[in-house]
């Protein structure tokens, strides 16, 4: 059974209760601060790392998967939440054709699940940043002993070069203002074969600015692309090989995130508190109800410098299965370190 919340904000999207207030003060002041001023400066960018992601590891912990995936999973028949990240995870790779001896840059590497499970499935040498504190550290210490550096670091300052970029879950941090910006930085750190890999939210409609709600309560200085947003950055900088809607998968995604959330609550509430309980439900139901009602969707853009079939098949260092079975293993008993 699905909670309230999350079919009350499904249905009302979906009859378009919004445009019936589509002046508010709130949504004007919006409108015009991100008109008038860039709100993903180098500066301003890391307040979301600070406001959100560096709650506390142990908190994200309890609500993700052991793999510690904030994204969009990819969902099977009779997956549940920690196999639906896995596919994910290996699903992204295939998409970049990763191979050993590959360098890859991941932007906005979170807790550093994607980098790791690319450095011990498909050989590569990776290199993450993040702009959060706790991520940073977290995803150093759990990728200890791969070939795997950690960085605390904006996008703008990269400047190495390598064989492929993943962008997972980042774009909607980057702002109307700094599409060009960044995918012209993706493009100077990609080599003239790479492929650059671009998953992120996106919105139905060009707008230049995010909900007032979330970006009060929930990722200040956020903000959703378009479709159309991100392929005009990219216009005459790559060329879009391939593009994948994998949408409906995060209403699953985000109700098996709430459950965990609810479930494991008793542990927080002390240090929380009530008014936080009911924004964080709030956020992942109304969350789950958007993508229900497909006022929101996950693209995975692939782009290429060169003709793609240049590029070689993807290449894992061992089988699936095997190897699958004891990312979760090792996943959850570097978990039980921390306890």
């Amino acid at each position: 059974m699905r909670p309230i919340k999350n079919e009350m904000c499904c249905r009302a999207i979906r009859a378009q209760l919004d445009k019936r207030f589509a002046f508010r003060l709130p949504n004007f002041w919006a409108l015009l601060t991100a008109l008038i001023a860039n709100q993903q400066t180098l500066r301003r960018a890391r307040k979301v790392g600070r406001v959100h992601y560096d709650l506390s590891n142990d908190f994200f912990e309890a609500m993700l998967d052991p793999n510690m995936q904030y994204s969009c999973a990819l969902f099977a028949e009779g997956d549940d939440l920690a196999s639906a990240q896995l596919r994910k995870l290996d699903w992204v790779c295939q998409r970049l054709r990763l191979r050993p001896g590959l360098r890859l840059l991941d932007i906005g590497c979170g807790w550093g699940g994607l980098a790791r499970y690319a450095a011990r499935h498909y050989g590569c040498q990776v290199v993450g940043i993040t702009i959060s504190q706790e991520q940073c550290r977290y995803a150093q210490r759990w990728c200890r002993g791969l070939d795997v550096e950690i960085q605390l670091r904006d996008y703008r300052e990269v400047t190495e070069q390598f064989d492929r970029i993943v962008s997972v879950g980042m774009v909607e941090h980057v702002g109307y203002k700094n599409y060009r910006t960044y995918m012209r930085v993706a493009a100077r750190s990609l080599g003239e074969d790479g492929l650059f890999l671009c998953q992120g939210i996106c919105g139905n409609f060009s707008r230049v600015h995010t909900d007032p709600w979330i970006e009060r309560y929930i990722f200040p200085n956020s903000m959703l692309p378009s479709l159309a947003h991100l392929t005009r950055a990219a216009e005459g900088v790559f060329i879009i090989e391939d593009v994948k809607n994998i949408g409906p998968n995060y209403d699953p995604t985000l109700l098996a995130w709430e459950e965990n959330f609810r479930r494991t609550w008793p542990r927080f509430a002390d240090r929380y508190g009530e008014r936080f309980r009911r924004m964080w439900r709030f956020y992942l139901l109304s969350c789950a109800g958007a993508f229900r009602a497909r006022s929101l969707q996950m693209f995975s853009i692939l782009f290429s410098k060169e003709d793609i079939a240049k590029t070689s098949s993807p290449q894992r260092v061992r089988p699936a299965a095997d190897a699958d079975e004891k990312e979760t293993k090792l996943a959850a008993a570097f978990r039980a370190t921390l306890k």
